[in-house]
C-alpha cells in the first residue's frame, strides 16, 4: 500500500493533466457566457410523458429520453418501443459479457483469463439483483436534485401489480392503460439496469490479476450503490442537478449515454484503484503481454456492435434521436481505429491488432455522452482526437508516472469520457439539441460540461477512496504474493483456462 499524501499528490497531478490532453487549443469566451436563446428544457411533471420533454418532440435532442423514469401514466404500448428497448438491452447486456469479458480476459496473462472472466459473468448476476432491489430506485427515486430515495425498493411500481386489478371492473382501455403502464417502466428498469452492470466491471481492468475476488464483489456492490446511483442521479433524473431536462438545473450538461455516468465515473476510479492497490508483481521491470489478442479482437468487435444498444438505445424509442445515436456511434468507432492505428503506425513503423482495437473503443467512449447532440459528421473528428488523446494517455502518460492501470481502464474511458463530454460542448448542434455548442456560439454550454466533468471526478475519488480504505481495513484488497504469482484462476477459483492434452 503507497502512503496516503504520496498517492494523492500523484492522483491530482494526473487529474490535471487530463483537461490540457483532452482540449490542448480550448478557450473558453468569457464574454459569451450567457446562454444563447433557444427552447427551454423542461422537467416533465407528472403525469406527463417523458417524450414530451422537449417542443422538438421526435426532432429534438432526446438527450434525457429513456433516462427519466417513465412518466404515472401511460396511454398505451408502443410495439416499437418494447422491440427496439429489449433488443437494445440484450445489446448492453452482452457487452459485459462476452464482450467485456473477451476484450479484457485477452489482455491478462493466461494463468489469470477465468479470473476476468469470472469477475464479469459474477457481476451481470451481483448487480442485477442488487439494481432491483434498491439501485434503481437510489438512481431514480423522488425529487431531490443530488439524490434518490427508496419510493422503488424491491422493484415497488416497476412490475405488475395484483392490487392495479384485483376485485375492479375494468374495461379494455383501462386494462390496456395499466399493462403499457408497468411494461414501460420495466422497460426503462431494465435498459438502464444494464448500465449499472458494466459500469463497476470497467473498474476490474485497473486491478486486474492482483485483487481478492471476495473484495471485488463487495467494492462493485458499494461502489454501484455510493458512487454510480447519486451521478446517475444528478446526470439522468428528471430533478438532477446536472439534468439537461430539468429546467431548474444549476448546471444542464449534455450527457445522453453515460460519458460522466458511466466512463469518468469509473475511469477515474479505476486510477485510484490502481494507485492505492499498488503495482502487480515484477511490473514494469517483467514483461506481461497480453496472453490471446485473439480474444482481445473479439471482444471488442462485440463491445463494437453491442455499443449501438449502449448509445442509441438511450434513446429510449425507436426515433429519430436513436437513429442519430446510432450513426454517430459507429462514425466515431471507425475514426477512432483510424486515429489510434495511424499515430502508432507513424510513431513505431507498424500498427497493431491492440491498437485498432483500443482505438474504436477509444472512439466509442468519447461518442457517448455527445451521440444525442452531436452530428455523424462531428463524430469523426471527435474519434480521431479520442484515439490520439487515448493513444498517449495510455503509452505514455501511465509510463511517465509508473501507475499500473493494468487494462488501461482510465486511460480509454476516464480521459475518453472527459474528452467526449469536452467535445460535446463543442460539436453539439441546436438541429439535434436544445442547447448548442461553442461551434455555433454557445461557449457557455463548456461550462456545465467542465462542472459535470469535475463533480463526477471529485466524487467518484473520494468516495472511492473511502471505500477502499474500508475494505482494506476489513477484508484486505490484495491477494497473497504467492497467490498472485500463482494466478487468481488457480488461487481464487480453483480452475485453470486452458488444459491442453
Amino acid at each position: 500500500m503507497r502512503s496516503v499524501s504520496g498517492v494523492f499528490r500523484k492522483l491530482m497531478f494526473l487529474l490535471a493533466l487530463v483537461p490540457l490532453l483532452a482540449q490542448p487549443a480550448f478557450v473558453l469566451a468569457q464574454d459569451d457566457a450567457e446562454p444563447t436563446d433557444g427552447a427551454v428544457v423542461s422537467a416533465p411533471t407528472e403525469g406527463e410523458s417523458p417524450d414530451a420533454v422537449t417542443d422538438a418532440g421526435e426532432e429534438g435532442s432526446g438527450e434525457t429520453e429513456g433516462k427519466e423514469a417513465p412518466a404515472e401514466e401511460v396511454a398505451e404500448l408502443s410495439g416499437a418501443k418494447v422491440a427496439w428497448m429489449l433488443t437494445s438491452s440484450a445489446l448492453v447486456l452482452m457487452m459485459t459479457a462476452p464482450g467485456l469479458a473477451l476484450f479484457y480476459g485477452g489482455l491478462v496473462r493466461k494463468k489469470n483469463i477465468l479470473g476476468v472472466m469470472m469477475q464479469c459473468m459474477f457481476l451481470m448476476g451481483l448487480m442485477t439483483v442488487v439494481w432491483g432491489i434498491v439501485g434503481y430506485s437510489l438512481a431514480f427515486g423522488g425529487d431531490n436534485p443530488y439524490v434518490g430515495n427508496f419510493d422503488n425498493f424491491m422493484m415497488d411500481g416497476i412490475i405488475a401489480d395484483a392490487d392495479d386489478v384485483v376485485g375492479k371492473e375494468l374495461t379494455d382501455a383501462e386494462s390496456a392503460a395499466i399493462k403499457a403502464k408497468w411494461a414501460n417502466e420495466s422497460i426503462f428498469f431494465v435498459f438502464q439496469g444494464m448500465f449499472f452492470i458494466i459500469t463497476p466491471a470497467l473498474i476490474c481492468g485497473a486491478f486486474a490479476e492482483r485483487m481478492k475476488f471476495s473484495t471485488m464483489c463487495v467494492f462493485s456492490v458499494l461502489w454501484g450503490l455510493l458512487v454510480y446511483c447519486p451521478v446517475c442521479h444528478w446526470v439522468w433524473s428528471g430533478s438532477g442537478w446536472l439534468c439537461e431536462a430539468n429546467g431548474d438545473a444549476l448546471f444542464p450538461a449534455l450527457d445522453f449515454a453515460g460519458g460522466t455516468v458511466v466512463h469518468i465515473s469509473s475511469g477515474v476510479s479505476a486510477l485510484l484503484c490502481a494507485l492505492l492497490i499498488g503495482k502487480r508483481i515484477g511490473y514494469p521491470q517483467e514483461p506481461m503481454p497480453p496472453h490471446n489478442l485473439t480474444y482481445t479482437c473479439i471482444g471488442a468487435a462485440l463491445l463494437w456492435v453491442g455499443w449501438f444498444g449502449f448509445n442509441a438505445g438511450s434513446a429510449g424509442d425507436a426515433n429519430a434521436a436513436a437513429v442519430n445515436a446510432f450513426v454517430a456511434t459507429h462514425m466515431c468507432a471507425a475514426a477512432g481505429v483510424l486515429g489510434w492505428s495511424a499515430i502508432e503506425w507513424l510513431k513505431h513503423g507498424k500498427p497493431s491488432i491492440l491498437g485498432a482495437c483500443s482505438g474504436a473503443v477509444a472512439g466509442l467512449v468519447c461518442i457517448t455522452p455527445a451521440c444525442g447532440s452531436c452530428t455523424a459528421v462531428s463524430a469523426i473528428p471527435m474519434g480521431l482526437i479520442a484515439g490520439v488523446v487515448c493513444y498517449f494517455a495510455c503509452a505514455k502518460l501511465k509510463q511517465k508516472f509508473g501507475y499500473d492501470d493494468s487494462l488501461d481502464a482510465f486511460g480509454v474511458h476516464g480521459v475518453g469520457g472527459t474528452v467526449g463530454a469536452l467535445l460535446t460542448g463543442v460539436f453539439a448542434t441546436t438541429s439535434l439539441a436544445d442547447h448548442g455548442g461553442l461551434l455555433e456560439g454557445n461557449a457557455y454550454q463548456m461550462v456545465p460540461q467542465i462542472v459535470s466533468i469535475a463533480a463526477t471526478a471529485v466524487f467518484a475519488l473520494i468516495v472511492t477512496f473511502i471505500i477502499l480504505k474500508v475494505l482494506d481495513a476489513v477484508m484486505g484488497l490484495r491477494v497473497s504474493q504467492d497467490e498472485e504469482v500463482q494466478g487468481l484462476d488457480v488461487s481464487q477459483h480453483g480452475e485453470v483456462g486452458y488444459n491442453f492434452v
